[in-house]
């Protein structure tokens, strides 16, 4: 399988100060990087090996509020997003601090293999906290009332279903064009703030033709 975990996910926000002080400094995530330029962020805020990401830019609008899982007739891609706690004391811990901090929480509420507790942030993104009471022996673990066939078929990929790969991308073609951050790179290289990882080989010719040496550079 090529995909692994979850790198990030990213969403829109209209107030950066404000969700860098609900993710950082209330729920304690690390901000780790970002980048900024033209009235342009996009910053990252890390969960144990993913991250979660906002844009902020001119003419950002502050989510419509949906309950979690709420139905609705809307054309909406999202419904919310969970997070792993890793015991009962630290979902009511969280509990605790989000309340002190005068934010509505709802639950916690057992959902058979996971206690949750739900609340929103501050773009209305609507928030999950869950604690796992289970761990799933045998997939794929589904209780319904009107199965799917698609879904009895199992929880491994099965083979016959999209077209296969006749032509592999040879290596000599696998090269990125140069997109926002591209420079970011060089620049925190320089910083000594990051470090390039060792299966990571850069196009020098690519590299030298695009970088915009004076960007985000200290004056």
């Amino acid at each position: 399988m090529y995909l692994q975990e979850i790198n990030h996910l990213a969403f829109i926000t209209a107030d950066m100060d404000g969700t860098i002080r609900f993710y950082r400094d209330l729920l304690g995530m690390k901000l780790t990087h970002g980048i900024g330029h033209n009235g342009y962020r996009h910053y990252f805020f890390k969960t144990a090996n993913n991250y979660i990401a906002f844009f902020a830019y001119d003419g950002a609008q502050l989510m419509e509020k949906k309950f979690h899982g709420t139905p609705s007739c809307k054309k909406l891609g999202f419904d919310h997003l969970s997070i792993a706690v890793s015991s009962k004391e630290d979902l009511f811990a969280l509990k605790d601090c989000l309340e002190a901090a005068g934010i509505e929480v709802i639950g916690a509420v057992d959902h058979g293999i996971i206690w949750s507790i739900y609340f929103f942030d501050n773009n209305n993104i609507p928030l999950e906290a869950s604690w796992e009471t289970c761990k799933v022996i045998r997939t794929p673990a589904i209780v319904e009332d009107d199965p799917l066939a698609v879904a009895e078929e199992g929880a491994e990929p099965q083979p016959g279903i999209w077209p296969e790969v006749i032509s592999p991308t040879p290596p000599e073609q696998m090269i990125a064009h140069p997109g926002n951050g591209f420079n970011m790179r060089d620049v925190l290289i320089e910083r000594g703030m990051v470090t390039p990882k060792s299966d990571y080989e850069m196009d020098a010719a690519n590299y030298a033709t695009n970088r915009s040496p004076s960007w985000g550079k200290k004056s």
